[in-house]
């Protein structure tokens, strides 16, 4: 039996980490399912996260020239000198991501979104390689609804984002939800308690993770910092805050009484404890980005989500929306206080058949084998077995 020849991926998507790690997790499976019969190469933006994040796993990475569009609801504000010189990028990009993919010769293009996607996906369509385009959020991005128009196939993270598709790019849809890292998924409870010194928490209370990213939120922190007395008479906490941060709650923690005071850890970032933290965690207080949520779902976490109002699109509060909409997660979209979080957050602490009940419906929104429906979508699209 004469063994497949080797699998060739052209991969881009970047900006954002929730572009950037998908496609890294996408192409971690795609090389555990073939072994070592797989070829990647990434391509990108100059001095970007992608580029950092293909270096750091030794994976091949390509440079392209890259304009990001800035939108405005305004049309006369979109033909801005940035963007008219953005914008005149593009087809540069397209020209060099064009070369290329036609020297590597890849069986199938993924494209995660970003502006710097759309170069390579129009690539794709120019030397006739199949192209995947992989939505990780409810709503298309710009990039990702340019290029639903010449996909081969595209896969994504939520049933409803189906009816969002132009109308002739629907039959191309596949929903195989956000990959979500391997590790992420195997955390352990007891392992949290011992790196972090969490002697102190209380077995018989619940326990409260909350985050606002690596780099923290200071809208959460400041919601919670006022509440934080109340949430400890329910709650074990343990609060990842950003470093910038670190020294005010550190000072805020000081203050609270030693019963209370060792009920409450916070950390200016969580790195390889975090799958280890997702496990322990009963409530999650966070953000609402499209990784988030994979998560959140993947594991089956009740979760009161918070959006970053400033995310592209609006994105992160169709996020949430679309979980609460499924009592999945408390939505707090807006301005908020104190009182809202508390008000929102109560429920979920005193009464044990309402945690569970948000985070079964919060499980039934995850597809935790999202990684490798997608791998099955790249394999069918290069007809490969």
């Amino acid at each position: 039996m004469t063994a497949n020849p080797v699998f060739r991926l052209v991969v881009s998507g970047g900006g954002t980490g929730g572009h950037t790690y998908p496609a890294l997790t996408a192409v971690r499976a795609l090389q555990t399912r073939l072994g070592g019969a797989v070829e990647v190469l990434w391509i990108g933006s100059a001095n970007s996260l992608e580029s950092r994040v293909a270096e750091a796993e030794g994976i091949p990475f390509a440079v392209v020239a890259t304009g990001k569009i800035r939108r405005d609801r305004n049309p006369i504000k979109m033909l801005s000198g940035k963007n008219m010189k953005d914008m005149a990028k593009v087809p540069v990009g397209a020209n060099e991501a064009r070369s290329l993919v036609a020297k590597f010769k890849p069986d199938v293009v993924l494209a995660t979104g970003g502006y710097v996607a759309v170069p390579v996906g129009l690539a794709a369509k120019m030397t006739r390689r199949p192209l995947v385009v992989h939505e990780q959020t409810v709503r298309l991005g710009l990039a990702n609804r340019v290029l639903s128009r010449v996909a081969a196939k595209i896969a994504l993270s939520s049933e409803s984002s189906v009816e969002l598709l132009p109308e002739n790019a629907r039959a191309a849809a596949v929903v195989t939800g956000n990959p979500v890292r391997p590790a992420v998924l195997s955390g352990e409870p007891q392992k949290a308690i011992e790196a972090l010194g969490l002697q102190g928490f209380d077995p018989a209370l619940p326990t409260v993770y909350i985050t606002g990213g690596a780099q923290g939120a200071q809208q959460i922190n400041r919601l919670v910092a006022e509440i934080l007395p109340w949430l400890l008479t329910q709650a074990n906490v343990l609060h990842q805050c950003g470093p910038a941060n670190l020294d005010e709650l550190q000072a805020r923690a000081a203050t609270l009484p030693v019963e209370l005071a060792a009920q409450y850890h916070v950390t200016g970032y969580l790195g390889s404890e975090l799958p280890d933290v997702l496990a322990l965690a009963d409530v999650v207080i966070s953000r609402s980005g499209a990784g988030t949520v994979a998560e959140l779902t993947a594991l089956g976490k009740a979760s009161v989500l918070i959006p970053y109002a400033a995310a592209a699109g609006n994105e992160q509060a169709h996020n949430a929306q679309h979980l609460a909409d499924h009592d999945a997660a408390v939505a707090l979209i807006g301005d908020l206080t104190a009182e809202q979080l508390q008000g929102a957050v109560a429920p979920l602490l005193s009464d044990p058949s309402r945690r569970r009940q948000v985070a079964d419906n919060a499980r039934a929104q995850g597809r935790p084998d999202a990684a490798d429906r997608l791998v099955d979508v790249l394999l069918e699209v290069a007809k490969r077995p």
